[in-house]
């Protein structure tokens, strides 16, 4: 939105560190949907519903249920907080685009393809790309954000779209 709100997240959540490659997608679901084929490359054209049962696949793999680790989307509360990094700017590196290209891939500098991920500057906490290579879904309906103060939000309770975050290769 236009307006910032004040947020507050109470429940712990882990985020990963790069995006999903299309290594790590394949090995868990089988196939590669992606256009820009690349082992490191993060995996594009997945849809929602893909990404949700890939955290589900990934969640029931023994060596991932042994841990206690189960895998979710992130609302956009979270991914919005994990991609700030504890700044208020427009970007997690300030408020100038001048550094955009320093930490992620755009329509400026990727030669219209997706990169290797990780390949630029993470934010202040060590997360890479968020700022760009491929948009990433949350589990949010989009919707309208609350005015005023709001506590672990969860979006729209329904809809018609779901939420992406972070830009693109291409915007």
């Amino acid at each position: 939105g236009d307006d910032a709100h004040q947020v507050t997240l109470t429940k712990p959540f882990g985020l990963g560190v790069y995006e999903v490659t299309q290594q790590q997608y394949e090995k868990v679901m089988g196939k590669n949907p992606s256009k820009f084929k690349a082992p490191q490359n993060p995996v594009e054209q997945v849809i929602w519903n893909d990404a949700v049962e890939f955290c589900r696949k990934l969640s029931d793999l023994p060596s991932e249920k042994s841990r206690g680790y189960v895998y979710r989307l992130p609302t956009e509360a979270e991914w919005e907080y994990a991609c700030r990094a504890g700044t208020t700017t427009t970007y997690s590196f300030g408020d100038s685009e001048s550094e955009l290209g320093d930490y992620g891939w755009y329509d400026k500098n990727s030669g219209k393809t997706t990169h290797p991920v990780g390949s630029k500057k993470p934010n202040g906490w060590g997360l890479y790309d968020m700022h760009g290579n491929v948009w990433e879904w949350c589990q949010d309906w989009y919707g309208s954000y609350p005015s005023g103060s709001t506590t672990d939000p969860t979006g729209a309770a329904s809809g018609s779209r779901r939420v992406y975050r972070g830009g693109s290769w291409y915007n």
